[in-house]
């Protein structure tokens, strides 16, 4: 097990809001992470519905216009914030892939790898 890898202070997370990481250095954002109040999670920054393909249209833009659904800008999948199911879309049955995270009491954001 590799060691945790800081991402980002929860206060710097807009609130809903997402952001994007490059944790191993791939030259683009591979992951992304999902600020609802204090709930964080994170995702594989790649649609289900078609191979790799990145989901934002722009840096960070992950989120619908009231940051009630993550979406694939891409295909105009729908997922829910929470557990990553397609809603609506053309990978109805899919989800995205969830990444474990760890916050501490300091509010730090870490990768679990």
């Amino acid at each position: 097990m590799s060691s945790p890898i800081f991402l980002v202070h929860l206060d710097a997370m807009p609130d809903p809001g997402a952001r994007g990481f490059d944790p191993h250095g791939a030259g683009h954002d591979t992951m992304f992470v999902v600020r609802s109040g204090t709930e964080v999670r994170a995702w594989r920054n790649a649609c289900p519905h078609y191979g790799d393909t990145p989901m934002a249209w722009r840096k960070d833009a992950y989120l619908n216009h009231d940051g009630s659904r993550i979406v694939c800008h891409a295909h105009a999948a729908q997922f829910d914030l929470v557990s990553g199911a397609c809603l609506a879309g053309p990978c109805l049955g899919q989800s995205l892939t969830q990444l474990a995270l760890h916050v501490n009491a300091q509010g730090e954001v870490f990768l679990v790898t």
